[in-house]
């Protein structure tokens, strides 16, 4: 099994030029490589742009193209190979991406033809696959950077690799601080042994992040929200700077960090809130909610992505399969919301803004997110059968599509079959055995 383990550096100034080099050194390869495949394209000969292919003409030309303009020094050799590699590897997935998705052979949005990167807006990063990179001997606050030498960590990286095997090893900086991300690869342990907790259904919500089933709510800490105020100001500040001078640097530097700050308390919550539901539950329902289909509500947007929904379900799918929990996923066509919990009559409309769910039929009286989480419980511990809304949306009388809900979005074929439990993590228990 491959992880991520990733650190806080501590370099010295010296090292830190060092690491501004290298990332650099990505950044012209990265740049070159992408005019030279534009040349040809331009003068309609077919450009070789796998990983390989990029690599074989930069080191042919790298002895012309990394030349001082003004002494004729060349400086190539100043970096790792492994930088130049790293910027070449990001642009032959680039131009991969861009071909399939005009092909139609990648999911998700289309996307575009690869753009410059720009010294000022781009993200330095390098990365290290070959070499003798990685942990030293009798030093676990350390790492070993080729060309660059010994840098410190901000904690034991020898106790966080704890003896896997180190892949890759990227390197970058983001809002000052420079960060190692180690790709590990682990031997394959027993399978964990299921919990004895019990099942617990959650409904992800915006006014409170989340609401389970036995009544416990975990509040919404609004990361972004609660610093905006403070956002604005800075990116006020910045805007009257004048491009190019040191103090648009600094005022950069403090919206980078405060935008990082925002990133850091919405992450401490989804990873204690994650391992916390992941070490209490044996069984666990979520829905398959739509966010892409939430955020095109203009009023929704921002909440919806400050309260991250898709990383909360990422981490606790992988987080149920090392704990030996079972993560069950909802269909997103299952009225969770509009269902009672108590007689299962289905309401036909109910708005937002009811927060609390009244039954016209059994007279149940109920907080309506509480009231979800119950029946998305029920529905996990159901067993899959025929989705009684698996045709198509459409009215009656009428050839036209009816949009998809908020909640939820249309899907043909096979994946829309499922009532109630669907694949969460079963496929990552799997792979494990």
């Amino acid at each position: 099994m491959l992880e991520a383990v990733r650190v806080a550096l501590d370099p010295t100034p010296r090292q830190e030029r060092l690491l501004e080099s290298h990332a650099g050194a990505a950044r012209f390869a990265y740049n070159a490589g992408l005019a030279h495949v534009k040349d040809m394209l331009e003068r309609q000969e077919k450009p070789e742009w796998s990983y390989y292919a990029l690599r074989r003409w930069w080191n042919q030309a790298k002895g012309t193209l990394a030349v001082n303009a003004v002494t004729g020094e060349t400086w190539w050799r100043k970096n790792s190979k492994e930088a130049y590699n790293a910027g070449l590897k990001s642009l032959a997935d680039a131009l991969s991406n861009w071909s399939k998705s005009r092909k139609g052979l990648r999911k998700g949005r289309r996307v575009g033809f690869p753009r410059f990167k720009s010294k000022d807006r781009a993200t330095p990063r390098f990365a290290y696959t070959t070499g003798s990179f990685g942990l030293i001997d009798y030093d676990p606050y350390a790492l070993r950077l080729p060309k660059i030498g010994r840098v410190h960590c901000m904690e034991n990286v020898s106790k966080r690799v704890d003896g896997a095997k180190i892949l890759r090893m990227s390197v970058s900086r983001h809002a000052g601080r420079w960060m190692a991300s180690l790709t590990v690869e682990r031997k394959d342990g027993p399978m964990p042994t299921p919990l004895k907790g019990g099942s617990v259904g959650i409904d992800l919500g915006v006014k409170q992040l989340a609401t389970l089933s036995d009544g416990t709510i975990i509040r919404n800490p609004r990361a972004l929200d609660s610093n905006l105020r403070r956002l604005r100001r800075e990116q006020k500040n910045l805007s009257r700077k004048r491009k190019g001078s040191n103090r648009r640097r600094k005022a950069r530097t403090r919206v980078a960090r405060l935008h990082a700050r925002v990133a850091d308390l919405r992450r401490d919550l989804l990873d204690k809130t994650t391992t916390m539901l992941a070490h209490a539950y044996a069984d666990i329902s979520i829905e398959d909610l739509n966010v892409a289909g939430m955020v095109r509500n203009h009023r929704l947007a921002r909440s919806v992505e400050d309260a991250a929904f898709a990383e909360f379900r990422r981490l606790l799918t992988y987080k149920t399969a090392r704990a030996g929990a079972r993560l069950h996923v909802i269909d997103r066509w299952y009225p969770s919301s509009k269902t009672c919990s108590s007689c299962g009559t289905v309401k036909a409309k109910l708005s937002l803004s009811e927060r609390v769910y009244h039954c016209g039929k059994c007279g149940l009286v109920i907080d309506r997110d509480l009231n979800a989480a119950i029946n998305i419980q029920v529905a996990g511990s159901a067993p899959e059968t025929l989705n009684a809304r698996g045709g198509d949306v459409r009215q009656t009388g009428s050839s036209r599509t009816m949009p998809a809900p908020v909640k939820r979005e249309p899907s043909g074929g096979e994946s829309r079959v499922r009532l109630g439990a669907g694949l969460g993590n079963e496929a990552m228990q799997m792979t494990s055995l």
